[in-house]
């Protein structure tokens, strides 16, 4: 019995425009954010940055790297404006955070000694 012959898989070899992308080692890229590669690894573990899985190892590409500078990235936060509806609005009823606040003196509790001393138990 004869099987019928299976084409072989023809691949193409890779096209001087198409090179694979750099990938980078959690060591490297701890380097590139400042931070530890315990860090960079345990996020990825996590599912909590973009990452690339070789074998049981990690590895990030310049696109990551990216994505994850962004991710954390900070921006200050910035007043906002009242818009003269909100302002109008604002004036007419009374906001808990325009409400005097009450201040009360706190108190020190007794020290642990002085307590004992008033039960009358021997230390």
């Amino acid at each position: 019995m004869r099987h019928a012959a299976i084409p072989h898989a023809r691949v193409q070899p890779p096209h001087a425009d198409t090179a694979p992308p750099r990938l980078y080692l959690p060591e490297e890229v701890a380097a590139v954010l400042g931070c530890s590669a315990w860090w960079v690894k345990d996020r990825a573990r996590r599912r909590l940055i973009p990452y690339t899985r070789v074998g049981r190892s990690y590895r990030f590409t310049g696109k990551h790297l990216a994505e994850i500078i962004r991710m954390h990235e900070a921006r200050p936060a910035t007043p906002q404006q009242p818009t003269p509806s909100t302002a109008s609005k604002a004036s007419r009823s009374s906001t808990p955070s325009s409400l005097p606040v009450p201040t009360t003196r706190l108190q020190a509790r007794p020290p642990r000694r002085a307590r004992q001393d008033q039960f009358g138990t021997a230390a």
